[in-house]
């Protein structure tokens, strides 16, 4: 049977870096896809570890061979990810993780409809702009421009929560953790068909809650400090 291919998009800063890195320490057997992008490095990151950074003229190149699954252009950068990170993991016989925007999930679920799609989302604008500002902060410079630009696209972005068909709101961090390695748990279970005991059955019922035609209560008053309740 092919892996699981798992699906996360979330607004910049809403926390889902850290989510993915410590959902990879819990969950075995599952392959992170390192994206392209033609952005700079910022501060610690490293290439093959967060990104495979390359020039404007080299991803355009693979874009005109075919080589990606799915790319698209956010703030001025281009982001990719590679069409062998499907074959690399079903080789290696493991569920992959795509850590992807709004724009280029709808591509991958376009030509791969199995695909489990997670969205994360900040539970408030302030605490969203709270997190982009430390980032800034610790990267060395706060421009309050971008910062305001990265709200508003963070706004278009959650109007999409209706495509992704589980829904994460990161306010506590390790409930969140919790959520997000027992939905990659659960579609395990369900797709393996394998017995569901009592631990089993647990993990289900957390990854239930937070499927989207469940969540509807909890995503209310977030929707709506977005001004975004009646979409």
């Amino acid at each position: 049977m092919a892996g699981i291919l798992f699906i996360i998009s979330a607004p910049s800063g809403s926390g889902k870096s850290t989510l993915v890195n410590q959902l990879r320490t819990l969950a075995s057997g599952l392959e992170f896809s390192v994206s392209h992008t033609t952005r700079a490095p910022r501060g610690s990151e490293e290439e093959g570890r967060e990104y495979h950074y390359t020039t404007r003229e080299e991803f355009e190149r693979m874009v005109a061979a075919g080589e990606f699954l799915e790319n698209a252009e956010v703030f001025g950068n281009l982001y990719g990810t590679a069409c062998r990170s499907l074959s690399d993991a079903d080789r290696e016989g493991k569920d992959l993780l795509l850590d992807i925007d709004v724009q280029g999930a709808a591509q991958v679920r376009e030509k791969l409809p199995d695909a489990v799609s997670i969205f994360i989302m900040p539970p408030a604008p302030d605490v969203l702009a709270t997190r982009l500002r430390n980032r800034s902060r610790a990267e060395g410079h706060v421009e309050e421009k971008v910062i305001e630009r990265r709200l508003a696209k963070a706004r278009q972005e959650i109007e999409n929560y209706r495509q992704y068909g589980y829904i994460l709101v990161n306010d506590i961090l390790d409930r969140a953790v919790e959520q997000l390695a027992a939905i990659v748990s659960s579609e395990r279970i369900r797709r393996s068909g394998a017995m569901v005991d009592t631990e089993a059955a647990r993990l289900i019922a957390i990854a239930e809650a937070c499927r989207q035609r469940n969540s509807i209560e909890r995503l209310r008053p977030v929707l709506a400090s977005f001004g975004l309740l009646n979409t």
